[in-house]
């Protein structure tokens, strides 16, 4: 068999060579140990936290080593492209905080040397390594129909063999020239399939960068590197992708390791040295006493727009995620709690092998500790910015009063153990909206929440005594004293226990004043501190919530 004549009559228009590209994206200039990692998305879906996940690892090890990491988007399946979704996957990087030093950065442009980015851009780099590949007797044309493949695929079930084009099944692996010209006179649609060198007797040896080592049967199947249509599969352009773009540790995850071993095949057959490869464990959850993965059809929280949608400051979600790879985060961020996230040192062997365990209990947590620790400043700013899309009659408001909301904002901020009434942006109108007078008046005229054991004019009483010894310029020992003495005035023990003691002697204690007077601000059994609740209500507000004029109906 004359193999040039054949790649010349099979690609007739590819004139380059494999050394043409190795030439064109030379080996990066970087230090030693400097890592090169990418994501590579397909569009034919929107982004779900998996590929966060995976996204988010790459990203860390490129740049905690000083190396690059890059966005590739594998869009060679046209048929099940969605509109959108590249810009989705650029944008989910961005919002989780993940950034990318080269790659697409919308559907129409890209930066960085080592492009095209896009794998629907790279057709004549594929078409000329596969050339080279017949050119040696390495890969060959098959001209099976689809119907012809599933009745081998049936005969090899029946005789309970491998499945698969391999050894004796692949029939068109030998075929002369002749043949090869004939077929391709009738028009016949063809693929190019590799020429496996694989024997399944033996197995190959990988050292997982997470799971340690690996040992699998080698690939004997003659897989499809190049389609009908002149598109290359997944598996050949990967591996002409990542030793182009030179990079030097695929992240992935576990679903992709069935697919090891043809991957070092494939870069064994085309010379190339192949990358260093850790397949990340599925992230889990409990369901009832076991575990399971993910999944799409029943855990909303596998989807990225579940966090926007609920609010979640993508940083909680982000550090989350962090401690999904390395346990030993929480006690980096613990001694480290000012420092940026980024500045924790992910190592893949400190991995959990078996799958990690998604825990929303654990997420909320860590999002009420870290909006907890943000400024008021910074509080009004993302939680305005979820508003404005899920909530705009609050944004406006916000907006309206931008002064006075970081003033609620910053109650009890800037204390040495700052309340955590938030974990995410969803739970935060509920404990503002009775600052603002508009809501504060609806759920008065809605019903009111004063204690049900305290009669309606003893309401009125304390009301109507405590306006009198109000002091806005009270610092806040002055004002719990007024507020105690005015309790022992009205014939309420100033502690739980004297109250015990002699409960016949008082109406309750000193809090049942306090929460009336807790009630009529903020129609709210519990809140915030309440001094400084009224010190940011301001002087005006609270002698008009303490006066009569929203309680004509007790």
């Amino acid at each position: 068999m004359d193999y040039t004549k054949l790649a010349d009559l099979l690609l007739p228009n590819i004139f380059k060579t494999p050394e043409y590209y190795k030439n064109l994206y030379p080996k990066r200039n970087l230090k030693p140990n400097a890592m090169v990692t990418r994501y590579a998305p397909s569009p034919t879906g929107f982004q779900h936290l998996g590929g966060v996940f995976a996204a988010l690892i790459s990203e860390r090890m490129a740049h905690q080593s000083e190396g690059i990491f890059y966005l590739r988007v594998e869009d060679t399946d046209k048929k099940r492209e969605i509109i959108g979704a590249i810009e989705d996957s650029i944008n989910t990087l961005q919002d989780f905080g993940i950034h990318f030093d080269e790659g697409v950065v919308d559907s129409n442009s890209e930066k960085g040397s080592y492009g095209p980015y896009k794998q629907s851009d790279r057709m004549e780099i594929y078409h000329t390594f596969v050339k080279d590949l017949i050119k040696k007797g390495l890969a060959y044309p098959c001209f099976c129909t689809e119907e012809a493949l599933e009745e081998t695929r049936k005969i090899q079930q029946g005789l309970k063999i491998n499945t698969g084009y391999h050894g004796k099944w692949a029939i068109h692996r030998n075929a002369s020239f002749n043949e090869i010209s004939e077929n391709l006179s009738k028009g016949n649609p063809f693929v190019i399939r590799l020429k496996s060198p694989g024997d399944p007797d033996k197995r190959i040896i990988c050292n997982d960068l997470i799971k340690g080592t690996i040992s699998m049967p080698e690939n004997d199947q003659d897989i499809v590197i190049l389609k009908t249509n002149g598109l290359p599969t997944y598996h050949f352009a990967h591996a002409i992708d990542d030793y182009l773009m030179r990079t030097t540790h695929v992240i992935r995850g576990e679903e992709w390791l069935s697919s090891l071993p043809i991957h070092l095949q494939l870069f064994e057959v085309l010379g190339f040295r192949a990358p260093n490869y850790a397949h990340i464990p599925t992230i889990m959850k409990m369901d009832g006493p076991s575990k399971r993965k993910l999944s799409k059809r029943k855990d909303p929280e596998i989807r990225v727009d579940f966090y926007k949608s609920q609010g979640y400051p993508l940083i909680s979600v982000t550090e989350y995620l962090i401690n999904l790879v390395n346990s030993n985060f929480q006690d980096w961020r613990s001694a480290n709690i000012n420092e940026p996230c980024t500045n924790f040192i992910i190592a893949l062997e400190n991995m959990s092998k078996s799958g990690a365990l998604f825990d929303i209990l654990k997420l909320n947590d860590m999002s009420k500790n870290i909006i907890a620790s943000m400024s008021s400043d910074t509080v009004y700013n993302l939680y305005l910015a979820f508003a404005k899309e899920y909530d705009t009659a609050i944004a406006n408001i916000l907006i309206e009063n931008e002064d006075y909301a970081k003033q609620i904002f910053n109650i009890e901020r800037e204390n040495e153990k700052p309340r955590k009434d938030f974990v995410k942006w969803l739970d935060v109108r509920e404990h503002i909206e009775y600052f603002f007078d508009d809501y504060y008046k609806n759920s008065i005229n809605a019903s009111n929440n004063f204690p049900e054991h305290m009669p309606m004019e003893e309401v009125k009483i304390i009301l109507t005594s405590y306006i009198d010894i109000y002091n806005h310029c009270d610092d806040a020992d002055t004002w719990f004293s007024r507020v105690k003495e005015l309790s022992e005035k009205l014939g309420y023990a100033k502690n739980a226990k004297t109250y015990k003691k002699n409960p016949e002697l008082y109406k309750g204690i000193v809090s049942d004043v306090a929460t009336v007077i807790r009630v009529a601000l903020t129609n709210r059994i519990q809140t915030q501190d309440l001094y400084e609740v009224m010190q940011v209500m301001g002087e005006k507000r609270v002698i008009e919530r303490l006066s009569q004029n929203f309680f004509q109906n007790i």
